[in-house]
């Protein structure tokens, strides 16, 4: 998930600052950009709610 990264980099966010920002666990999104999980429909819908104008599908797929 090195594109998840660098979007939160370029956002200038940390991985609890972000997850927070869209909903989720801290423990989860460090899952989730590390690539240990893969993030749920739900994740993506709050992901895209946050960051509307971002393609999910350039980010997570």
């Amino acid at each position: 998930m090195d594109k998840l990264k660098e979007f939160r980099n370029s956002k200038k966010l940390s991985q609890k600052d972000i997850a927070i920002q869209i909903g989720v666990s801290p423990s989860y999104y460090y899952k989730v950009e590390s690539g240990y999980q893969t993030p749920s429909y739900e994740f993506l819908l709050k992901f895209k709610k946050k960051f509307p104008n971002v393609s999910v599908d350039k980010i997570f797929f």
